[in-house]
Formats: C-alpha cells, structure tokens, sequence
C-alpha cells in the first residue's frame, strides 16, 4: 500500500537531515508503528507521506499514487489525525465535522446520518451540538479522529492519536481504530505510548535520527533481543536512555 524509496528531508537551515534515505514497504491492511525518540523524524515522514511538505529527495508512492504526478487524488486516498487539535473551538461538533465532510466533498442527507452515526460510535451523540471549547481533551481527540475518518480513507495517519487522554477515551479510540482496520483502512500511527504500540500494530519500525534502527513485528523484536521483555527494553536498548529534549 505505502512504498517508501530514500527519502529524505532536510528543514531550511538545519544543520542534520530530519529523514534521511529511509526506505520501507508497508503492506495493505496494516496497522504499523512508527516508534522514535523526541525529534527521531516520526512527524517529518508523516508529514511528507501526508502531502504537508515536500521532500528534500526520494520518493514514495502510496495506492501507486505518487504526490508529483497524483497529488489530488492522493489527499483524496488519506486521512490525517494530527498530534495537535486541528477543530474549529468555538464551532460544535457537528458544525466542525460537517465543514471538514464538505472538504472532501460530502454533503447532504447522507453526511448528515453519518455524523450522527459516528458520534453516537464514540459516545458523543449528546455532545454534538455543542462548542468544541467546552469539550475535554479525550472528546477533542475522539471528534479529531471523526473528522478525518469521513470521507473513508484507504490509508490512515496518527500522530499520537491517544496523548493526554482519559483511559475510557483512550480504550474507545483504539477499539475504533482496530474496527476501522478490520474493514480495510491501512493505519500508520507514532506514538510514545509503548505498550500500546505492542499490543496495536501488527508491524513497527524504530526511528532514531532520521533513519530507522529496525523494524518487525513486535514479538520479533522482542525475541530477537537479549533481556528485552517487552518492547520498551527494546526501545530503550537501541535508542539509548538520555534524554532527548527536543525543541
């Protein structure tokens, strides 16, 4: 589904190469981990895979669409949920969720249902007209996801789709995300959360400077390792434990 070939970006008067001549195949129906350290590039990639900036070098290509040659169709094949909030705070829910259908293209009785639909999914149905200032951070990382999820995209970007949530929100969205990924949708998610990730995604690569440490299925990883238990001894292991503050 995604075919990565040396990609590479280097930001306007830094001095290292957030991504640098990273390959990877990531297969159709999958939901696959990408794992790094503050500043490791997770975002960067993402960001290029999502159309957002152009590489420095490299290509890929995602559904044999590729952004030089297919950049409309290619937004029109993704869905994004960004690490920050990106909703409307003094519209509702549904005024935000019915602005972001009409995006895409979506509109009248049957974008109508199907906000309905997917707010009552998530626990939200009585909330849906009401200003997304007044919502806590899980309900804003719910209509996050909603807002993204519309048009049915065959593949999926989360950028840490669960920080800062309340456990019951948090076990909601990953309930939906496995759902969204049963019936098709090919997830790429970035997260700090390790043990989430473990048991999430059927793949992860590890990413540290720009470039990935290893990749494989998270029991692979884990075997493969001397003293690794679980992914976060794998994790730590190869990525080092200093600090990585990153600005």
């Amino acid at each position: 589904m995604i075919s990565i070939n040396q990609l590479s970006k280097k930001y306007e008067d830094a001095e290292d190469y957030s991504v640098k001549n990273l390959s990877l195949e990531i297969n159709e129906n999958e939901i696959f981990g990408l794992l790094g350290p503050n500043g490791a590039g997770k975002t960067t990639l993402i960001s290029m895979l999502s159309s957002l900036i152009k590489p420095t070098s490299g290509s890929f290509s995602i559904d044999e669409l590729t952004f030089k040659e297919h950049k409309n169709k290619l937004k029109k094949t993704i869905g994004i949920v960004p690490q920050e909030y990106a909703l409307y705070p003094t519209m509702t829910a549904y005024e935000n969720l019915w602005y972001f259908g009409n995006m895409y293209g979506l509109k009248g009785v049957n974008l109508k249902k199907d906000i309905l639909d997917q707010l009552a999914v998530l626990g939200l149905e009585s909330f849906a007209h009401k200003k997304i200032q007044t919502f806590s951070g899980g309900m804003k990382r719910r209509v996050n996801l909603l807002a993204s999820i519309l048009h049915k995209p065959k593949v999926l970007f989360l950028d840490e789709p669960t920080v800062g949530v309340d456990v019951q929100s948090k076990n909601v969205i990953i309930q939906h995300l496995q759902k969204l990924n049963k019936n098709g949708t090919t997830i790429i998610y970035t997260s700090h959360h390790l043990n989430e990730a473990e048991s999430f995604c059927d793949r992860v690569a590890i990413i540290d400077k720009g470039e990935i440490v290893i990749k494989g299925t998270p029991a692979q990883l884990i075997s493969n390792l001397e003293n690794a238990t679980n992914l976060e001894d794998v994790f730590l292991q190869l990525t080092g434990k200093e600090l990585r503050d990153h600005a």
